[in-house]
C-alpha cells in the first residue's frame, strides 16, 4: 500500500521540496514532482543551486524518453504529458500542485506539500478527504513550527 504524508505549513514549498528530493536521492529513490509551471521553474533553479558544489540531476517530463529514463527526478508541470505507469520505476511522488494526483498506487510514497497560502490549504483539505475516503492512512508533518 502507498505510504502517504502531508507536509503542511511550509513558508517555502520549493525549498522544502528541494531538500526532500536531496534526501530521497541519497537513499537511492527516484522522484516525480507535480507542480504548476511557476513552481517547476523555481524548482528547476533550486535543484541547480541547492548548495555551491551540489547539483541534483533532474529533467522536465517533456524531455525525450531516453533522458526521462536516465533522470532520477522528473518535474511534471501543468499541460505536460503524463508519466506512463511502468515507464520507469519511480518510488516517490511529491505533489506541489493543487489538483489530486492520479494514479498514486504505483508509488511507494506520496508526499503532499502544503504551503501557508489559503488556496493551498483549501485544496489540501479536499485531497485529504479523498485520501481518507479511500481508506488511506496519512502521516502529518507540521512545518510551521520550524
Amino acid at each position: 500500500m502507498t505510504e502517504l504524508a502531508f507536509h503542511f505549513g511550509t513558508s517555502d514549498p520549493v525549498r522544502h521540496t528541494s531538500r526532500l528530493i536531496r534526501k530521497a536521492l541519497q537513499s537511492g529513490a527516484r522522484v516525480v514532482v507535480l507542480a504548476d509551471s511557476a513552481q517547476c521553474s523555481a524548482l528547476d533553479a533550486a535543484l541547480w543551486n541547492l548548495a555551491p558544489t551540489e547539483f541534483l540531476p533532474h529533467c522536465d517530463l517533456s524531455a525525450p524518453a531516453n533522458i526521462r529514463l536516465a533522470s532520477p527526478v522528473l518535474l511534471a508541470g501543468e499541460n505536460q504529458p503524463q508519466l506512463l505507469p511502468g515507464e520507469a520505476p519511480f518510488n516517490i511522488l511529491v505533489n506541489l500542485a493543487q489538483a489530486m494526483p492520479e494514479p498514486i498506487d504505483h508509488y511507494e510514497k506520496v508526499i503532499e506539500i502544503v504551503g501557508v497560502e489559503e488556496a493551498d490549504r483549501v485544496a489540501a483539505r479536499s485531497r485529504w478527504k479523498i485520501y481518507k475516503a479511500r481508506g488511506l492512512s496519512i502521516q502529518q508533518h507540521d512545518l510551521s513550527q520550524r
